[in-house]
């Protein structure tokens, strides 16, 4: 497992190894002694392609999250919205699949989100913080402000989704 940095402080991308064989593979998704992180829980979620998820994040009990894709192929995105970041407002974007075997390690502070990219895509998110129903928060998936290309005109996006506040919002 390779660890790697992003312009982002705090950021990183691990580069998994993944040992396939004629019944399929193996791989390992979170080794705290690499990762040197407590995650709380673990939840996953399925969707078709053509979802974006996002951008969420919470204001009760801000999470680090360990993303991985078990099947299917996503673009990952997160926004920086520590305030007192050099990259705050910045957006980051990763492919991560069940062939790249990539995983992402956010830590507070940031927005996330995802498109679905596959028929059909399984996605693992460990987290540090239980979540906060009261202190979840979404900023609109195609902000102007934001300007994140995510490849796509007409997504499938849930009604809490489309009625997420703007970045100029998040900021006032």
């Amino acid at each position: 497992m390779k660890k790697i940095s992003t312009r982002f402080k705090n950021l990183y991308i691990f580069n998994n190894k993944r040992f396939d064989d004629n019944r399929g593979y193996l791989r390992e998704i979170f080794l705290e002694k690499k990762i040197k992180k407590k995650l709380k829980f673990t939840i996953v979620s399925s969707s078709i392609k053509n979802v974006i998820r996002g951008m969420h994040f919470q204001v009760i009990n801000p999470q680090e999250k360990l993303i991985s894709v078990v099947k299917g192929k996503i673009l990952d995105v997160v926004v920086d919205l520590r305030k007192k970041s050099e990259t705050f407002g910045k957006h980051f974007k990763i492919i991560l699949s069940e062939k790249n075997s990539k995983f992402l390690y956010v830590p507070k502070g940031f927005a996330h989100g995802f498109l679905a990219m596959a028929k059909e895509n399984i996605v693992v998110y460990s987290c540090s913080n239980y979540r906060s129903v009261k202190g979840e928060r979404s900023i609109h998936w195609n902000d102007k402000d934001l300007k994140i290309n995510w490849g796509i005109k007409n997504p499938i996006v849930s009604k809490k989704d489309k009625e997420a506040i703007s970045f100029k919002d998040y900021i006032s």
